[in-house]
């Protein structure tokens, strides 16, 4: 796996497709490796011609871990970010996208299209307005603003989050993963069983972090409200997002389009808060139509009446 050195940290990151093409940054959401992104998604980048750039965010998978800024509590963080006392973090989403713009400077690429997930949305969004030379175009699917007025998770899915794997042997965290992912997943199109086991042992196998899950997600919350932030961006985006997404409710992409000005919402029935199978040539046909600037923004539906 190679590595560079940038903004201070050491980022492992991996290449494919065609070197000669479009250059694509894909970010990753919380806790989740750059093995996250499934196969026959970066293939079919590749087979796009696409010069695929994947890479593991600071205290994930093979990048450098935060282990000397301790284990934050979960539950005392959502209790403040509940009742709006501030959190601090030992790390920020600009910081991240800064190693995101200093990934990029270390490959030789002035300027890439980017793709984030959830987290890795969020931080296309600061990198989009930190370093908007950098970036073509920008692709947030299943995200947010973090505006506090929006609708939360479902309990079931906050409960998921949460919970503590019941014991700290591979088998258990393979089960508290599983239990997870079906929680937040596509009701509509679930991954099968088999290759969502396959998915997490992989990962867990590969460099799993789970203190370094909670500092990714202390840095979400600590971000706060990023609206000001989005309506700077000049960047042609596209936002995707899950009619069934539990965790972050369609409302939260809805309300990322609208911040953003220009930018095309587009609402996928079914789809919860992954990247399922059947779904994948779907993705694929936006962001290959948004990239090629054949995406003209769109009137926004209102999913929610604003508080």
């Amino acid at each position: 796996m190679p590595f560079v050195r940038a903004n201070g940290i050491d980022i492992a990151y991996a290449r494919s497709g065609d070197p000669n093409g479009r250059p694509i940054l894909l970010i990753m959401g919380l806790g989740m490796q750059l093995t996250a992104w499934p196969d026959e998604f970066v293939d079919g980048l590749g087979e796009l011609g696409f010069d695929v750039i994947r890479f593991d965010n600071r205290d994930c998978g093979l990048s450098t871990a935060f282990d000397d800024a301790g284990t934050p509590s979960r539950i005392w963080t959502w209790v403040k970010a509940a009742i709006g006392l501030p959190v601090h973090s030992a790390y920020s989403l600009e910081d991240m996208a800064d190693d995101a713009a200093g990934l990029l400077d270390a490959l030789k690429v002035p300027r890439a299209h980017v793709v984030g997930v959830s987290m890795g949305g969020m931080i296309g969004q600061v990198l989009a307005a930190r370093h908007p030379q950098k970036v073509l175009t920008l692709t947030s699917i299943m995200s947010s603003s973090g505006r506090r007025n929006l609708p939360r998770a479902t309990p079931k899915a906050r409960a998921a989050l949460l919970r503590r794997p019941k014991g700290s042997d591979r088998a258990a965290l393979v089960e508290h993963l599983v239990d997870v992912f079906r929680t937040i997943g596509s009701p509509a199109y679930p991954t099968p069983e088999r290759q969502l086991r396959e998915r997490i042992a992989r990962s867990l196998d590969r460099g799993m972090n789970m203190e370094g899950v909670l500092r990714q997600l202390v840095a979400i919350v600590a971000s706060g409200d990023r609206s000001r932030l989005l309506r700077t961006i000049r960047t042609p985006t596209l936002v995707i997002h899950g009619a069934a997404d539990p965790l972050l409710p369609p409302a939260c992409g809805e309300d990322t389009a609208r911040q953003i000005p220009g930018a095309r919402f587009e609402l996928i029935e079914g789809l919860g808060h992954d990247l399922p199978p059947a779904l994948i040539e779907r993705f694929l046909a936006l962001i290959d139509a948004h990239t090629h600037g054949k995406m003209a923004p769109d009137p926004i539906p209102r999913l929610f009446e604003r508080q």
